[in-house]
């Protein structure tokens, strides 16, 4: 099932910068594994902002709500779900 999330971080001002760098290298090795294993199918920056839009590839609600709240930057995310399904006019690959 696919899911278009968008995901906005939002340190508090009074984090530690050692933490907050430890935090984002985890969530990095974390992303980087979900995406070799083709569950964080596609990952862009939003300009300007630091939140990203992705594009799940997974089972269900369950294990997006697992994979979710599993990343390590998630006490610190605003999170928007979309569930997404193929549109009749969509161009398909031969």
């Amino acid at each position: 099932m696919l899911f278009h999330v968008r995901m906005d971080v939002d340190f508090p001002h009074d984090i530690d910068p050692q933490a907050a760098d430890a935090l984002k290298e985890a969530e990095r090795t974390y992303a980087l594994g979900l995406q070799r294993d083709g569950r964080w199918r596609e990952l862009w920056r939003i300009v300007g902002e630091y939140a990203n839009i992705s594009i799940f590839d997974v089972q269900g609600n369950d294990e997006l709500h697992d994979v979710l709240s599993s990343l390590p930057l998630y006490p610190y995310m605003k999170i928007r779900v979309t569930p997404l399904v193929e549109h009749p006019s969509r161009l398909r690959a031969p």
